[in-house]
Formats: C-alpha cells, structure tokens, sequence
C-alpha cells in the first residue's frame, strides 16, 4: 500500500478520534490534518514505521495533550476578585492606634493595655487595678475620648479594639 493510500484509509478514522478530543468540529480537522502532514513527512523521508496506523494514533493523542497545555485559559483579576480583603489597612490601623494608647496619660493607657488583653469586664480591671469601679470607667471614657481626637474618629475606638 501506496503512503497516499495509507493515509486516505487514516484520515477518517483520525477525524474520528480529533473530534472525541477537541471541543469544535474545525479544531478536530486541523489537528487530524496537522498529523496526517506528520506523518506523511516521515513516510517520505523513508522513517522506519512498523504500524503507522497506530503511530498515527499516538501522535494525534500527544498533539491534543500538547494543544489542552498551551491552550490554558486565564484571566486577568481585578480588585473585586479577590478572595479576602487586604490585611496592610488593618495592620496600620492597628498601629496607629496602639501609638495613640501609647501617648495616653499612664492611668487611661493601663486601662487600654488591659482591655486590649482580652480583660473587658469593669470589675475585673477595677480588681487588677486596685480602684473603684466608677474609676475605671471614668478613666475608660476619658481614654476613649482622647483616642477619638487624635485619631480623628468619628465612632466609637472601642470598636477598634
């Protein structure tokens, strides 16, 4: 058998197998195409083949896989893509205010400290501090106050913290 008779026997049966491979009847045709020209190139140049049929086969198989790896879609993301929110205006957020608890007179900054440890509870600072519980409180709202003014807020800190 002729290699132009070869490869018309071929051509429907890798047409066949393309279009199980590819999305689109057209990219089915090229890519059978592409390796009947293939192989039809090696047959010429006298490569030693013992069941074209099958190199065929595998050839169109390796070209599909090559085909699906470099046709990997991507988009470009954008801002609202993003899976979470960006953490650096929290964390500076943050800092800013543990400068300004900082720059608080020692009594209210004990207070702040302390509530930014996890301790809430008017009695307990009351207790861990040594003073009445209207103190705390006092020097909570105060501490508060002053946080606002600084930081330029127009809500509560205590939602900060």
């Amino acid at each position: 058998m002729t290699d132009r008779h070869l490869l018309a026997a071929l051509l429907p049966r890798l047409r066949a197998r393309a279009r199980r491979l590819t999305r689109t009847a057209e990219e089915a045709e090229d890519l059978a195409q592409e390796v009947a020209l293939k192989l039809w190139q090696l047959l010429a140049e006298a490569a030693p083949i013992d069941a074209p049929d099958r190199y065929a086969m595998v050839m169109l198989h390796n070209l599909a896989r090559q085909r699906w790896r470099g046709a990997r879609r991507t988009e470009t993301l954008t801002e609202d893509m993003l899976v979470t929110a960006p953490s650096a205006p929290a964390r500076l957020a943050c800092a800013e205010l543990r400068a300004a608890i900082a720059r608080l007179p020692c009594d209210q900054r004990v207070c702040m400290e302390l509530v930014m440890a996890g301790d809430t509870s008017p009695q307990v600072l009351a207790a861990r501090l040594g003073v009445p519980e209207g103190t705390v409180m006092s020097r909570l709202a105060r501490a508060r106050a002053s946080l606002r003014r600084q930081m330029a807020l127009e809500g509560s800190v205590a939602e900060l913290l």
